[in-house]
């Protein structure tokens, strides 16, 4: 019993950082609009970039805590480095202030984790 409520506590924390990953991305378009528009924008989105990738950094952790113990597929992983991977090229791009190649990754970025939000 004890470990069918340590299964679904791995599983809800997988939920968890399922779900901030679109909404971490969401934010920074939003931030990306202020930063465009207003005095604050530029550290509104630096602060949210900071914040997205430790949110797919907390992606990798879950995802490696709800397979590991279980044994499952670990697709789930692999879902998850290639998103920090994404990540972390989208940080690069930003600081290199290249978004002829951020804005688009972005978008995928977002669609990505929309779809793994939809898959769960």
């Amino acid at each position: 019993m004890a470990t069918q409520a340590t299964a679904q506590r791995r599983f809800s924390f997988l939920q968890i950082a399922i779900t901030l990953q679109p909404l971490t991305i969401f934010l920074q378009a939003v931030s990306a609009g202020l930063l465009l528009t207003s005095s604050y924008g530029e550290t509104l989105h630096s602060v949210g970039a900071r914040v997205m990738y430790g949110a797919s950094m907390l992606y990798v952790l879950a995802a490696v805590l709800a397979w590991k113990p279980g044994g499952g597929s670990p697709r789930p992983v692999w879902h998850a480095s290639g998103f920090l991977v994404l990540a972390s090229v989208q940080v690069v791009l930003g600081i290199a202030h290249i978004p002829l190649v951020h804005l688009p990754l972005g978008v995928l970025m977002f669609g990505l984790s929309v779809l793994a939000l939809a898959r769960r």
